[in-house]
């Protein structure tokens, strides 16, 4: 394969993928409200000022949640078109899906808590 074959092949990837993400975006409710927590979160790291370091923890989080989510919408959708009806085990494995995303969650909100109290601790000092 050529290295202009290459590069147009990459290139059409990054636009099916950027694709998937604005379709994310706009149809799920999941992501929709983990956009608006980034965004919460983003204005946030600016009005506190917070460290390079604490950029890159806190980018991290939101890109794994975000991502997670997507992957879990895409086990979901999977999931249903496999077996539309009620079934236990589709059931199991949307729920593990879902678990997933809640324990990332769940951990990117203690690095929040870590990098943002002591901020808020000194705006009452």
């Amino acid at each position: 394969m050529s290295a202009s074959k290459f590069i147009i092949g990459r290139c059409k990837a990054m636009g099916y993928a950027l694709k998937g993400a604005i379709i994310l975006i706009k149809t799920e409710a999941s992501i929709q409200v983990q956009a608006a927590i980034a965004i919460i979160m983003t204005i946030a790291g600016f009005y506190f000022n917070i460290t390079a370091t604490e950029w890159i923890a806190q980018t991290l989080c939101i890109g794994l949640i975000m991502g997670l989510e997507g992957m879990n919408t895409t086990a979901e959708a999977i999931a249903d078109f496999i077996h539309p009806d009620f079934h236990e085990k589709i059931g199991h494995i949307k729920d593990i899906a879902a678990g997933a995303v809640v324990i990332t969650a769940i951990a990117s909100s203690i690095v929040g808590g870590i990098i943002y109290i002591p901020y808020i601790l000194a705006l009452f000092n």
